[in-house]
This record gives C-alpha cells, structure tokens and sequence, in this order.
C-alpha cells in the first residue's frame, strides 16, 4: 500500500528551525500497529494519520513509542498540508482524543483554538528536580509537570538527566521563565514518552499561557521555544481556551511503502 507523506517544520517559516512533524492522510484507518511502526520508522517527535469523513478530518498523533492525546505541532502542520497542498479553505474541524479543535488561517499565521488546561501548583515529584539539576519554588502539574525558573538562561542551561526523568511517572516536563525577548520562553523533555526534548511543543503552551497569564497580567502573550532549533508561538486568552498560533514550512514529501495485511 502506498501512503502520501509529507514532513512540515511547524512553529517557524524556515526549514531546519521549528518541529518537524510527518504527516500522512489515510483513505480509512489502518491497524494501531501499523501507525504505531510508521511513526517509530519515522523517528520524529510525531507522526499525523488524518482520515477525512464529511466534512470533518478524524486526527490521531503518534510519537516513536506511543498515540499521545494532543499535540499541537503536529495539528498545525496537519493544517499546513490541508491548506497548502489538498486547497482546504475556511477553518478546519478536527476530531481528537482530546475534542473538537479547529485550526483557521490568520493572515501568515495558522491559529489552533484549543482547550485551555490551567496547571496547578504542587510539590515535585521525587527526583524531578534533581534530574533536572535545577532549583525551583514554583512547580506546577497538568498533563505535564512544569518547573519555573528565574531566567531565561536559567532555562538554556539546563541539562537534564533522561535516564532519572523517565522514571518519573508523567508525560512530559517543560522548564519555563520569562523571556528576554518576548514574554516568556520554555523547553519540554518527554523521555517517557520517547522523545528526549521535543523542539517545539504547541500542547504545553495550553497551560503555559494560562499560567504566564495570570502572572504578566495580559491575555496576548509571545513565546519561543529554546530549544537547538528553537520556535516562535502567540498566544491568546479567551474565556477556557487559548488560540496557539505559528507558522509552517515544508521540508519534504514523498510515498511510502507499507504491507498493511488483511488491512
């Protein structure tokens, strides 16, 4: 069976720099092992299937080593596809584990309105801190944990320990300060999750604009990604969710090659 694929560099408008993510359209949905052997053989942070029925794109995220409930790059760069390369027009309406979301374009920006998910202060897990080889008073829980420092260099230089940070039971965990720059940067390591430090990771920033709003006192914040190929994000506040918004640009595309079975 011969599948599309394309791989679009999310959250920057230049290649080698953002989150790369693969995205494949699907004309019905394949076994889960199947997906789960492309988005390993892929080896990036994601892997998108996406199977259109009406008028509504049914999306599903993988990263190599398990289906995750939300990603934000990946969607994003799903919507570049749709717009750029299938014509979409007008927003886009996505089915997902974690809802309905929709992504319309603004301007040279992709808006996603997502759900927001408030992190609330708690005391560290046992070993996060250490791993992280950082010191915080601030460290908050959502889908992830979250670690507040003083500085944006504070942020730059942390050098985590993935082997300790895998043993943690969470998702992920985001360092996090405000920026120099724009209003605050942050960088995310998954290493439960496969994914040691994701470049840019849109689904962190539905707690991180709501935190950093509550703290800067504003609803319309700028963000960057630190990492090696960093990203740039906005950010809007409105009532429970927050409009994430980037830029994409398309590094590759091409057919694969699968033996799907009975499928």
């Amino acid at each position: 069976m011969d599948i599309q694929i394309f791989q679009i560099d999310a959250f920057t408008d230049d290649v080698f720099k953002g989150n790369p993510a693969a995205i494949c359209p699907l004309e019905y949905w394949l076994n889960d092992d199947i997906l789960q052997s492309i988005a390993s053989e892929n080896n990036l942070s994601e892997t998108a299937f996406f199977v259109k029925t009406d008028e509504i794109y049914y999306l599903r995220w993988f990263t190599p080593a398990t289906e995750v409930d939300l990603c934000g790059h990946a969607t994003l760069a799903t919507a570049w596809v749709l717009f750029n390369i299938f014509d979409h027009t007008g927003p886009i309406d996505f089915q997902t584990r974690s809802g309905r979301l929709m992504v319309s374009q603004n301007h040279d920006y992709l808006q996603m309105d997502f759900p927001i998910s408030p992190p609330q202060k708690c005391q560290p897990p046992r070993g996060l801190l250490s791993a992280l080889a950082v010191e915080s008073d601030t460290v908050l829980f959502a889908e992830d944990y979250f670690v507040v420092l003083e500085s944006e260099e504070d942020v730059a230089n942390v050098n985590p320990d993935f082997n300790a940070l895998a043993k943690i039971s969470m998702r992920g965990v985001a360092v996090t300060a405000p920026g120099n720059q724009v209003d605050f940067v942050s960088r995310w390591f998954g290493p439960a999750v496969g994914v040691n430090e994701d470049p840019v990771t849109g689904s962190s920033h539905t707690s991180l604009a709501p935190y950093w709003s509550e703290v800067l006192c504003k609803t319309k914040l700028t963000a960057k990604q630190i990492s090696r190929r960093g990203g740039f994000l906005k950010c809007e506040l409105i009532k429970d969710r927050v409009m994430i918004s980037g830029k994409a640009v398309k590094f590759m595309q091409g057919i694969l090659s699968v033996d799907v079975g009975d499928d």
